[in-house]
């Protein structure tokens, strides 16, 4: 989904809770990244690997001027011959500390290993967000959670959008951020719209 489309959700959306809840989970991602400043790894179950959010997340990191927003992708099947932006496994959460921040989503109940890492994670000062249906333990567990309950009228990946597109806006309270968003959107929409370039 491009900058465009999610504009157009966000109109739609205008006025239900959903904009003001994926804001203010961004704006929770996106402060305890960079106020911690030790990096944001992100998790998914065994069976839902979230690296769509991943790669959002890096644009978002890019043109924000956010680094820290950039995940490391943690992995439940990560070899060692995977390229190394895969190959991180389960062992990073082991390893993760009190500067370091960690989003888990979750379509569906995690397996127990993964709740050990991240309650191990949690207790070794990470902060931890958890973005998902919001049944069992994780959602305890976590210091933010943004719950998208099966049935809802968005699903995880749309949320995920939202979150990713507004954890890039710099909401500065000069408004510089909205200007930077709009000036995006408005240069996306130009190419988009314009004409293609003369023939030879």
């Amino acid at each position: 989904m491009d900058a465009v489309r999610v504009a157009l959700l966000r109109e739609v959306l205008a006025g239900t809770e959903w904009l003001g809840a994926t804001r203010r989970f961004a704006g929770s991602l996106r402060a305890s990244a960079v106020a911690h400043g030790g990096g944001l790894l992100l998790v998914g179950t065994r069976e839902y690997e979230p690296w769509h959010l991943a790669a959002h997340l890096v644009d978002e990191a890019a043109w924000s001027g956010t680094p820290e927003l950039a995940p490391t992708l943690v992995r439940h099947d990560a070899r060692a011959s995977d390229p190394a932006h895969l190959a991180v496994g389960l062992g990073r959460l082991a390893a993760a500390g009190r500067d370091e921040t960690l989003l888990v989503v979750a379509p569906d109940r995690p397996g127990a290993a993964l709740l050990e890492r991240v309650h191990d994670a949690r207790r070794a000062g990470a902060t931890v967000l958890a973005l998902g249906t919001g049944e069992g333990e994780l959602t305890t567990m976590a210091h933010e959670r943004l719950v998208v309950p099966e049935g809802a009228e968005l699903d995880l990946d749309t949320v995920q959008h939202l979150v990713s597109a507004a954890a890039g806006e710099n909401t500065v309270p000069s408004g510089r951020g909205r200007r930077r968003f709009r000036d995006r959107l408005s240069r996306l929409a130009e190419s988009l719209t314009a004409p293609p370039p003369p023939r030879w």
